[in-house]
């Protein structure tokens, strides 16, 4: 049988009603299992995790972004996570029996019905991606929900599905097709935010650091700490092991401690090979987030 597993990202993290409504239409679709959702005041996302059939997962990734779509309003929203929109990114990836062939049917399908249905322009991203220029979400991403109301109507920018403009109240979606990708927090135990900066930079790959790492540093005002928020988009090349060993370094250089990790949704088993989680100073982890746990 094949599964495939879907991660979509909101842009909501303060209201539980709505992220528990979002993630309580995933899991009433037959063939559904909800494996994981998580929501952060700061970020003000949500996170959501499910896994199933081809079919179940389409059905599933359409019943939750729909309800998101009535409820979330980006013209008021703020938070320190990089977006785009209020269903911000969908992206589908292939587990066990499955082929990236497969998440890539999905990604287009959904992708195309969500821009009809919701009147939203959706750019395809990663393995579903219709051209080089638009493999990497973060570039989709430069310049966020703001910037992308103006260059959007550059031919460069045009959607690959939906209208030619940003829905003032949904803003944009980005929908993908990729590998498993590994969502890292490191929270150092300060509120200097140019440190974590500082830090995110020297370890991206997009600045000269590790392959395949993508970081930024963020300040979590609830809790006056800065942090080092970093997708990890190739855990076989760039190890947990290799940046929470190089943020802790760089933190230490200035007198720094890491307070603690946290993972986003699930990861690989591979993934922790060769470290424990309290070696990372990892929080709240349990088999649970072992994503071959539930294949």
């Amino acid at each position: 049988m094949k599964i495939i597993e879907c991660i979509p990202n909101f842009s909501e993290g303060r209201d539980p009603g709505i992220v528990e409504a979002i993630a309580g239409a995933a899991a009433q679709v037959e063939g559904v299992k909800v494996l994981n959702f998580s929501m952060d005041n700061d970020h003000n996302r949500s996170v959501l995790t499910f896994i199933g059939s081809p079919e179940a997962v389409l059905n599933g990734a359409k019943a939750a972004c729909d309800i998101a779509a009535e409820l979330i309003d980006m013209r008021g929203h703020s938070g320190c996570h990089p977006r785009i929109g209020a269903i911000d990114v969908v992206p589908f990836v292939p587990l066990e029996g499955a082929q990236m062939a497969d998440a890539v049917e999905i990604a287009h399908s959904f992708g195309r019905a969500f821009a009809r249905k919701h009147d939203v322009p959706v750019y395809f991203y990663g393995e579903a991606a219709l051209g080089q220029e638009r493999m990497r979400l973060a570039d989709i991403r430069r310049g966020q929900y703001e910037a992308l109301r103006d260059k959007i109507d550059t031919p460069a920018w045009r959607p690959d599905a939906g209208p030619f403009r940003v829905n003032p109240r949904l803003g944009a979606t980005a929908v993908g097709a990729r590998k498993p990708l590994i969502a890292f927090n490191i929270n150092l135990n300060s509120n200097n935010i140019e440190l974590a900066r500082d830090i995110a930079k020297s370890i991206r790959h997009s600045s000269g650091g590790f392959e395949h790492v993508q970081a930024l540093g963020v300040l979590l005002e609830s809790r006056d700490i800065a942090q080092v928020s970093m997708n990890l988009t190739d855990y076989e090349t760039t190890s947990i092991r290799t940046v929470f060993d190089a943020v802790r370094q760089k933190a230490a250089e200035h007198g720094v401690d890491i307070l603690e990790s946290e993972l986003i949704g699930l990861l690989p088993r591979a993934a922790l090979e060769g470290v424990t989680p309290d070696q990372i100073k990892l929080l709240d982890f349990c088999e649970e987030r072992i994503i071959e746990c539930h294949c």
